[in-house]
């Protein structure tokens, strides 16, 4: 418990440290955080890691959770990376005579349009106006759920959310979480209403919540799949990359979908 409590804090400060510094700084740490992510979805699957289907996956990750490039070069579009990636894994089950199955090449389309985009949205959040702002709501918004739905669930969680997935999740939890969230989120709104709506706020704490519940009943489910605990051992006490970002990566880019954050 020590051990998982100082590494947590450690790693926190680290991020919250590259979040104030912006730049590159903050999208090439969480480059670095989605091929880590995607090398452990690779070992989940058993997958050989230089494959060259994989090493396409690799590349598609990078492209994908880069928005802007360094030097003016100009960042392929979402669009174009999606439609390469695809051409390219199923040329590799042709190239291969079948070796590379079908199966191969859409798991690892899947984790890597699953990762790619969770973290290019991520970079996207702290490149708007007022970046670090909107970055730390949706992040403490994020981790007041994860921290609310623990402490209220052990405290008087009576009722299983989804125990075949994830059994010491409660709903009692889940709707303590979701409140707390609220609370951090109109925390930020009364110290900067200049910037924030009411409403907005209440709906990026709602999405917060309920996605990012739900992002992490995802990696509980395919972990529970694959016969895992973690997803890999990044962290003393925490796990993996995917099992520490597993609720970023539905969140981020469903509050932009939703229209909450500005474009």
């Amino acid at each position: 418990m020590v051990q998982r409590l100082i590494s947590g804090v450690l790693a926190g400060l680290v991020f919250l440290g590259v979040i104030l510094l912006g730049d590159g700084y903050y999208s090439a740490f969480l480059t670095i955080v989605a091929l880590l992510g995607y090398r452990e979805f690779v070992k989940l699957n058993q997958f050989p890691s230089f494959r060259w289907d994989v090493i396409v996956g690799y590349l598609a990750v990078l492209l994908l959770s880069i928005p802007t490039m360094p030097f003016g070069w100009e960042a392929i579009s979402i669009e174009s990376c999606t439609w390469l990636l695809m051409f390219l894994l199923l040329s590799a089950t042709v190239f291969s005579k079948n070796k590379i199955h079908l199966e191969h090449a859409s798991l690892l389309f899947i984790g890597a349009f699953y990762i790619g985009i969770g973290f290019r949205y991520m970079v996207v959040t702290r490149d708007l106006e007022h970046g670090v702002f909107w970055t730390l709501l949706t992040f403490f918004c994020i981790w007041a759920s994860d921290a609310g739905a623990y402490f209220v669930g052990r405290a008087i969680g009576k009722t299983k959310l989804w125990p075949a997935i994830s059994p010491n999740k409660t709903v009692e939890g889940a709707v303590g979480g979701l409140a707390i969230s609220v609370v951090v989120a109109l925390v930020f709104y009364f110290i900067y209403p200049e910037w924030v709506g009411f409403w907005q706020a209440i709906g990026i704490a709602l999405a917060s919540a309920v996605a990012g519940t739900l992002g992490d009943l995802i990696q509980s489910a395919y972990k529970r799949l694959r016969g895992v605990k973690d997803s890999g051992n990044l962290l003393p006490g925490h796990g993996g990359a995917l099992d520490r970002t597993d609720s970023w990566l539905i969140v981020f880019p469903f509050v932009h979908f939703l229209g909450l954050l500005p474009n």
